[in-house]
């Protein structure tokens, strides 16, 4: 399963693909996969974020408010 991040306000849900909506804020939000498919974070079996993605996003979303 994929890790995917709400660029709305930064939930993350594990699931095959991105729910419509945002089951923390209930908003219709762009999802963005924020898996680990690195070794440095554990792989992809691992369930982890890739904190290197992760942070981008938010630093995206930041400049987009």
């Amino acid at each position: 399963m994929a890790v995917w991040k709400c660029n709305n306000c930064g939930n993350t849900v594990e699931v095959l693909s991105p729910p419509n909506i945002c089951p923390s804020c209930n908003q219709k939000c762009e999802f963005l996969d924020v898996s680990c498919y690195i070794p440095d974070c554990g792989g992809p079996d691992s369930g982890n974020i890739n904190p290197q993605i992760y942070q981008e996003s938010y630093e995206k979303g930041k400049k987009r408010s």
